[in-house]
């Protein structure tokens, strides 16, 4: 066997070439493989013999599979020799390409490949730093009533009618033409007004109603409900008020710090609340700026990324997608129904941040390789011995269940922080 390549941008074309001992073989070995399949009378089954099959069905009966051998068994021994060829999606043969006559057979495989990358200037460039936010204390004050929020406590009401805000108890059924409908119907259950929990329409209606009190909520489903029968469709609940809760938030004093932190005044809580924020404001800037010398790395660089690592990275998005929605009790087909989308427009709602994920990652290797960072044992065993506490496991036991190629995920973090490293310290960012 001969062969010969060509590369035109990220498509390489290996063009095979075998003579007629060497083609007489795949053609056998394509016979062997599928003789079972054929059943003639006056021989067993898998046992006629390969010129009356050829008789029977024509001369070339056996070219296709021999032909699918060939490729397959040259293809792996091209790969062997040529380390160099990233292959990044399946290979297939060129039909145009297939020549068989008196010297052999000739045929070509094509295959996208890892794409050439240019690297542009990755060092000694100036970013634009972006601000880190300041701290105001309207954002201390918002801290402060999340955590009023948490530590509110529900006061009985007995003596008004439903107001904006209150939480009710409540029972409730739903007719559509006079009809009761699956899910419409519940007792006891607890509604906070202005939540927009229940139908638009629907929460409003209560204001106003005393406890014991009976009423028809009209309202109508929205043209997108996710239950078919119901979409549009005008709705009347009979609506029964059990109670009314009012929120009490605690007061912002001294007790309130003591009871929600470690600090004795509600200043030192303060304090620290704006200490919190103004790091927090700090992480964020720092992640903003370092994105930026990365999106700068990235465009410096010239890349063609070829449609199969992104549409791979794509499905690895959607995979990720539908276990999120696993947890909360969905599926994709779920999941279009009710927002009324399509897997082509999940995909295509991907499309950019897929590309930039590809691009990032390859230029990513290509300065690693440049520069020749190796991940340091040291460090790798930092992070497992991190991953192994954050799982309630000793660095001892869960190295035990480490098998080989296991440490890659702990290796390209400890390369990919690195490489970070190196691109703080060779830029400037002010």
């Amino acid at each position: 066997m001969k062969y010969t390549q060509s590369r035109e941008k990220n498509t390489l074309t290996v063009t095979f070439t075998m003579d007629n001992t060497e083609w007489a073989a795949f053609d056998r070995r394509a016979y062997e493989q599928n003789k079972g399949k054929y059943n003639i009378a006056g021989f067993r089954k898998g046992h006629v013999p390969k010129n009356v099959l050829e008789q029977r069905y024509g001369k070339g009966l056996f070219f296709e599979d021999a032909l699918y051998i060939a490729a397959q068994e040259y293809y792996s021994e091209f790969l062997d020799k040529n380390k160099k060829v990233e292959p990044v999606a399946r290979p297939s043969i060129d039909d145009k390409s297939i020549k068989a006559d008196d010297k052999g057979v000739t045929f070509a495989v094509v295959v996208t490949v890892r794409p050439e990358i240019t690297l542009g200037q990755y060092k000694g460039l100036t970013i634009k730093k972006i601000a880190t936010q300041k701290v105001k204390e309207a954002d201390i004050e918002a801290e402060l009533s999340k955590v009023q929020e948490r530590n509110a406590r529900f006061v009985e009401v007995t003596d008004r009618a439903v107001e904006d805000g209150d939480q009710v108890n409540l029972d409730y059924s739903g007719k559509v033409d006079g009809v009761a409908f699956d899910g419409g119907t519940a007792e006891k259950q607890t509604l906070t007004i202005g939540s927009h929990t229940f139908i638009e329409g629907f929460e409003e209606q209560l204001v106003g109603m005393n406890i014991g009190e009976t009423k028809d909520i009209n309202v109508t489903f929205p043209a997108d409900y996710h239950a078919e029968n119901l979409k549009g469709k005008p709705a009347v609940f009979t609506v029964t008020i059990n109670g009314i809760t009012k929120k009490e938030l605690p007061a912002l004093d001294d007790d309130f710090a003591k009871d929600v932190s470690e600090f004795d005044t509600l200043k030192a809580y303060k304090d620290d609340i704006k200490k919190t924020v103004a790091e927090r404001y700090q992480k964020d800037a720092d992640s903003k700026n370092e994105s930026k010398l990365i999106e700068t790395v990235v465009d410096n660089t010239k890349i063609d990324v070829p449609a199969e690592m992104i549409e791979e990275q794509i499905d690895q998005y959607i995979e990720d997608f539908k276990y999120q929605l696993s947890y909360q009790g969905l599926n994709i087909d779920n999941y279009f129904k009710y927002t009324g989308t399509t897997m082509e427009q999940l995909r295509q709602d991907h499309k950019e941040r897929a590309d930039k994920a590809v691009r990032t990652r390859l230029v990513f290797e290509e300065i690693v390789k440049a520069e020749k960072i190796k991940p340091a044992k040291k460090a790798v065993d930092a992070k497992i011995k991190e991953y192994a506490e954050r799982i309630g496991q000793t660095y001892e036991d869960f190295s035990k269940q480490l098998r080989e190629g296991d440490t890659y995920y702990f290796e390209n973090q400890v390369i990919t922080e690195a490489l970070i490293e190196l691109l703080k310290k060779e830029n400037t960012i002010a």
